[in-house]
């Protein structure tokens, strides 16, 4: 299941990293990809989307449903 977010203040790849850190914390088999430029995140993975969130909230991010 492909799941997208907006994380509006994820803003170099330290962010990147940390984000696909914690989705991966919550789903080790997930594929994280990005486009930093648009603030979106694409999650694949059979994870439930509200986890998915949580997991990058709990990082500190503002992360919306996209």
């Amino acid at each position: 299941m492909k799941t997208e977010f907006i994380v509006s203040d994820m803003t170099c790849n330290h962010c990147v990293q940390t984000i696909t850190r914690a989705v991966q914390g919550v789903a080790p088999d997930a594929a994280v990809q990005t486009d930093l430029a648009a603030h979106r995140v694409t999650i694949e993975s059979s994870a439930d989307a509200a986890a998915l969130q949580a997991a990058i909230a709990d990082e500190g991010y503002d992360v919306q449903p996209g």
